[in-house]
């Protein structure tokens, strides 16, 4: 009873290793690599110690990789979108106190008089002739300035020109009506092709001599928009 249980394991064994075998025989030929039979029953962890193997890499050997996304040419009139994200702002404040005071006091102890084609003493009888004064000027001014703005957009841009060093000139415009109100936007610039990011956008703090113009119109801008007579006296300030 004894021996027929060896016999049983001794044949498990075997099929056991005739499988292990064979699945070690179908995983390299998946992967692509030749060996001989003593190589396919020596163990190793190293990938590299295949001589005339190629070297390993993730296009091979991994199930979920993906290629990158090759870098597109650009030529004239391909658009491109500026991704506007603009924040400024300032923050000034200002402090002055000026004064300023003067006194003086002239006296007039002598003096001559002509006579005759001499010039003679003149004594003053009445007394020396004085004169004081007292001046005094006192100046203080105080202002704080406090601006925030921030512009968030996107425009799409056409290529106008490509530079012999590969830069590219934008441009674009955009207008919006909506009823009696109008929004009216322009953007240009010049950026690096490298700058672009794979959706074909560009943001725009990587966009060289960036011009942006934003232009309303309507009832809303009505509302608050200036007169001649009032941008006149914020400029010249007459009182």
């Amino acid at each position: 009873m004894s021996r027929l249980r060896m016999l049983r394991q001794h044949h498990r064994d075997r099929v056991f290793r005739l499988v292990r075998h064979c699945a070690i025989g179908l995983a390299v030929a998946a992967a692509g690599l030749s060996l001989t039979p003593h190589q396919v029953a020596a163990q190793t962890s190293s990938l590299m110690s295949v001589e005339g193997a190629p070297p390993p890499t993730l296009s091979r050997f991994s199930w979920t990789y993906q290629p990158p996304q090759q870098p597109r040419t650009l030529r004239l009139h391909d658009l491109i979108t500026v991704l506007v994200d603009e924040k400024t702002q300032v923050i000034a404040e200002g402090n002055m106190d000026r004064r300023k005071k003067a006194d003086g006091k002239f006296v007039l102890s002598d003096w001559i008089l002509l006579k005759g084609w001499s010039l003679i003493p003149d004594p003053q009888s009445a007394g020396d002739p004085t004169l004081a004064a007292e001046m005094e000027n006192k100046y203080r001014a105080q202002s704080e300035l406090s601006t925030r703005e921030a512009m968030k957009l996107r425009v799409a841009c056409e290529v106008v020109d490509i530079r012999p060093n590969g830069t590219l000139v934008i441009e674009g415009r955009r207008a919006i009506l909506v009823n009696n109100e109008s929004w009216e936007i322009y953007v240009t610039g010049t950026i690096d092709p490298q700058t672009i990011l794979p959706d074909n956008t560009v943001l725009s703090e990587n966009v060289a001599n960036l011009r942006v113009v934003k232009r309303e119109g309507g009832h809303v801008r009505d509302g608050y928009r200036r007169g001649w007579l009032l941008k006149w006296m914020d400029e010249h300030q007459p009182f």
